[in-house]
């Protein structure tokens, strides 16, 4: 008896059937990865925001004097501010300020962070981290670290619940838009900056999702 087999038209049809659901469900895929780590980075923040508030409930609710990683890697930033400039070389960042009150110094890496080349919203001030922030500086996040230059505390913010507090230091983590580069374009720019997402950590210390305009805004709250 002849052995039944496939054709080469019916094996071609199958390929092409396996590709055109490949096609559909490996960006599922992909966005469901992308959803979930920007999930674990929002609880990573959660939990950094209670270590915090237990070190500022020993710190008669001040926030901790700790620095930012741009700001240690790029003191020029606060040449305006002599002052606060001259605080850097001696301050800690925060992951090492705040270490005795977190059960993790993992909850500072950020599941979605593969390094920065620039400053988002400067990309003419180099800010080279690879292959993640994290290596380099053990956090994956940006501090305001002007709340601590000035020594405030919880209650002593105008609007805590609008303050940025800390974030992600790069939007195309969890974006739709490649990592920001220093020869990048003015148009181009923009455009990827609008599709940038920012996780960030309240004064109040909840967590939200930003957009760029969002993260701006909390910048321009004033302390």
């Amino acid at each position: 008896m002849k052995r039944a087999g496939f054709t080469l038209i019916e094996l071609l049809v199958v390929i092409a059937i396996i590709a055109i659901l490949a096609a559909i469900l490996f960006p599922v895929f992909a966005q469901a990865k992308a959803a979930a780590k920007k999930t674990a980075c929002i609880s990573n923040l959660s939990q950094i925001g209670k270590g915090n508030l237990l070190y500022m409930g020993d710190y008669d609710d001040l926030f901790p004097f700790a620095v930012d990683p741009i700001d240690a890697a790029q003191p020029q930033i606060w040449n305006a501010y002599p002052q606060f400039q001259a605080l850097i070389p001696n301050m800690p960042f925060l992951h090492e300020a705040v270490q005795p009150y977190i059960k993790s110094l993992e909850l500072f890496r950020c599941p979605s962070d593969d390094g920065t080349n620039v400053l988002d919203d400067r990309p003419f001030i180099p800010f080279d981290n690879h292959p993640t922030m994290h290596t380099v500086y053990k956090t994956s996040y940006f501090f305001r670290t002007e709340i601590a230059f000035k020594q405030l505390s919880q209650t002593g913010l105008q609007n805590p619940s609008e303050t940025n507090f800390l974030f992600d230091a790069a939007g195309h983590w969890h974006g739709a838009a490649p990592a920001m580069i220093a020869s990048i374009g003015e148009p181009q720019f923009s455009t990827n900056l609008r599709k940038f997402r920012y996780n960030c950590l309240f004064g109040d210390m909840h967590v939200k999702s930003l957009n760029s305009d969002q993260l701006q805004q909390a910048w321009n709250t004033e302390l």
